[in-house]
């Protein structure tokens, strides 16, 4: 609607009486935009001040009126915008067709203005029940995601709890994943979904008893069969959802202790088997755990660690998720430093909130 609330229809017609004629039954009513071919109409609807509604034609010159509705319909940003077929051909085979390609209505020439106007108003009226509608759920989502990454976060501080890394590990290694994930062509949206979720990469521990997790020294056979365990006990924490940050939180768990040749736990899978999810929180994942300090050992330096990491490209890690790591080096390193062990604890609140 523009500023004075009124509807925006726009009127697609080669022939200028037909376009008269609409415009004569619409004009009192709507602000009403014309175009004369196809590509023009696109062009309108595609525009930042897109139509409530389209008129369409069907018989116009190089482009005709069905292949600008498949247009319409294949296109995100105008998929949604009611189409009514205004057009001689008056067969039902013909409004059939115009309805299967995505139209929502079919007015046969030579047109009658009650029906024009009865059926505009209609469709409008339809037409901003469902925007309000999908208002109501994207609200409704939000705030559900919101609770679900809560959630998330306060099963995070549970498992720092258990095992002896820091919050600061967590956050570190959820960065160096959606920076590498960017850099892979992920896009923004999904990114920042991974970062929310690889802080349950390591829940499952909060499942192995504190003398296995928190020995100092090499474990057992029998110890390391319960350890490795862990990635199985976080997947069934964290359920079989329909919530997207779940899940990918779910997969993440499941499979970052996967190798690339097959070698990992729990189920050796191998190559592009493991989910893009786990073979980014690997990476992310030993990186921190070599350049930082644990009770057990000293922390590498980043050159020691990137030559061991790239020895292993192959065999530990994706090859090319390697490549694309060493080049993104400079803003992991940024990342390294902006929540190392000597920062504020507030950098935790920080992070969440990017």
């Amino acid at each position: 609607m523009d500023k004075s609330g009124k509807a925006t229809v726009l009127i697609v017609d080669d022939v200028p009486l037909n376009i008269d004629i609409l415009l004569h039954i619409l004009k009192d009513k709507y602000k009403v935009k014309i175009a004369i071919n196809g590509t023009k109409a696109l062009q309108i609807a595609r525009s930042e001040a897109p139509p409530d509604l389209i008129l369409l034609d069907v018989m116009m010159p190089e482009m005709d009126g069905y292949q600008v509705c498949r247009h319409l319909k294949e296109d995100y940003k105008t998929s949604q915008i009611p189409v009514i077929f205004v057009s001689t051909k008056n067969e039902t085979s013909d409004e059939l067709q115009g309805l299967d390609i995505g139209a929502v209505d079919y007015i046969t020439k030579p047109v009658s203005p009650s029906i024009v106007l009865s059926r505009v108003n209609t469709h409008l009226s339809l037409y901003d029940e469902k925007r309000l509608l999908d208002e109501l759920v994207a609200e409704r989502t939000k705030e559900l995601d919101e609770t679900r990454l809560q959630i998330i976060l306060c099963l995070g501080h549970a498992a720092e709890y258990k095992d002896n890394e820091t919050g600061l590990h967590v956050i570190r290694m959820s960065q160096y994943s959606k920076a590498l994930a960017l850099a892979t062509g992920m896009d923004k949206t999904e990114a920042e979904t991974f970062l929310h979720a690889s802080p349950m990469h390591d829940i499952g521990k909060i499942g192995i008893p504190d003398n296995i997790l928190l020995k100092p020294g090499k474990l057992s056979t029998d110890e390391w069969k319960i350890m490795s365990k862990h990635p199985e006990i976080g997947a069934d924490i964290l359920g079989d959802t329909n919530s997207v940050l779940f899940n990918m939180a779910r997969e993440i768990a499941l499979t970052h202790h996967e190798k690339w040749d097959g070698s990992g736990y729990p189920f050796a899978l191998k190559g592009k088997d493991i989910s893009i999810y786990g073979r980014i929180s690997a990476i992310a994942d030993v990186f921190d755990a070599l350049t930082t300090e644990r009770p057990y050992k000293n922390a590498w330096s980043v050159e020691k660690t990137l030559a061991l990491m790239q020895s292993e490209s192959g065999k530990h890690f994706d090859p090319q998720l390697i490549e694309r790591w060493m080049e993104i080096m400079p803003e992991i390193l940024a990342i390294k430093q902006c929540y190392s062990e000597e920062s504020q604890s507030s950098v935790a609140a920080k992070a969440v909130s990017q």
